[in-house]
């Protein structure tokens, strides 16, 4: 398997825990937008705070698929040159982003 190939996989199986995480995260409305805890909420007072839940989403869903420390910094060496990789992970973000305004009815009304 290549290291592309690897990458792929990784990426997939990244969105796939991501999505998991965020309908966990739909649940819960503890926490302040954006926060790093375990539970967060998807409603947010503007765009630029659901955009930020969505970032955190992602990188939730990246530590929690690859608990390896040492693993996921050695990845991140690999990724962070690929290009494709990179929007992969712009793409898992978009995806977390539509959730984030779904719930939020798109900031309609505020």
């Amino acid at each position: 398997m290549t290291k592309r190939t690897y990458i792929y996989l990784i990426v997939i199986l990244v969105f796939t825990v991501l999505a998991a995480v965020g309908i966990k995260a739909m649940t819960t409305d503890q926490a302040e937008p954006g926060s790093s805890n375990d539970s967060m909420s998807l409603i947010t007072e503007t765009p630029e705070e659901g955009f930020q839940v969505a970032i955190s989403l992602a990188r939730k869903g990246v530590t929690e698929t690859q608990s390896d420390r040492e693993v996921l910094f050695e990845l991140r060496e690999i990724y962070t040159r690929d290009p494709d990789a990179l929007i992969a992970s712009s793409h898992v973000i978009a995806v977390h982003f539509q959730t984030v305004a779904a719930a939020n009815n798109y900031w309609k009304g505020k």
